[in-house]
């Protein structure tokens, strides 16, 4: 179960209005790698894990559009992507208003550790004319295992700004990864922007979720525990 917190400039409307928020989200801008979002920050291996990515689907991300990177602590990584945006209006193919991306990453982790993912944090730019509205949804799962509940966020035009919204997991609600397995980490997200009683003849709406020097990115935060010994 995620409790989720939305930021965003003032003009701003979250559909869902029973969200449970949390500390620390800030409005729009670009991401940067912090300090532990959990208590278990002290059980992270000492040495770099690297992720790879062994799978890219989706028309909001075409191979080569998705990067990922790791915080040097091992707390979190960052997906980057180039070309992530959902559109309507003039111009606008009509098949835009919808962009998913599907990811399956490889994660490459010292031998005695498991993970799970205690925090995802969603970011980018909507530019919504009055009437419009716009919705990012996203979910993640280990492969072979059950998928995690999606939580979506809607936006309200009128808009011009930039977006976060952060969803966290209680730690009694943690999923680890199988300790000795080799499973992909699965991310799912998808962006819907609607004209709605905008016109779309003439007005041009859009959800971002990308970046084209980095500054805007989703991160996901890591837990961590040694896995039991073997006897």
């Amino acid at each position: 179960m995620f409790r989720t917190v939305f930021t965003a400039g003032a003009a701003a409307a979250l559909a869902a209005a029973a969200l449970t928020p949390s500390a620390g989200a800030t409005t729009g801008g670009g991401a940067s790698f912090g300090g532990a979002s959990s208590g278990r920050a002290s059980f992270a291996p000492p040495e770099q894990i690297t992720i790879d990515v062994v799978q890219v689907n989706g028309s909001g991300c075409r191979p080569g559009s998705a990067a990922v990177a790791v915080a040097p602590d091992n707390t979190a990584f960052t997906v980057t992507y180039s070309e992530y945006l959902a559109e309507v209006g003039p111009g606008a193919n009509p098949t835009a208003f919808r962009k998913n991306c599907q990811l399956g990453l490889s994660l490459n982790v010292p031998q005695g550790y498991t993970f799970a993912i205690t925090q995802a944090d969603y970011r980018g730019f909507a530019s919504l004319h009055e009437g419009a509205t716009a919705t990012q949804k996203a979910s993640y799962y280990f492969q072979g295992m059950s998928q995690t509940a999606s939580r979506s966020h809607t936006l309200r035009g009128p808009l011009q700004d930039g977006w976060q919204v952060s969803d966290t997991v209680p730690v009694e609600a943690l999923v680890f990864h199988p300790c000795g397995a080799k499973r992909n980490l699965n991310i799912n997200t998808e962006l819907l922007t609607q004209a709605g009683a905008s016109d779309p003849a003439k007005d041009t709406s859009f959800l971002t979720m990308d970046s084209t020097d980095g500054s805007i990115n989703t991160k996901y935060h890591f837990s961590w525990k040694p896995c039991p010994q073997r006897r």
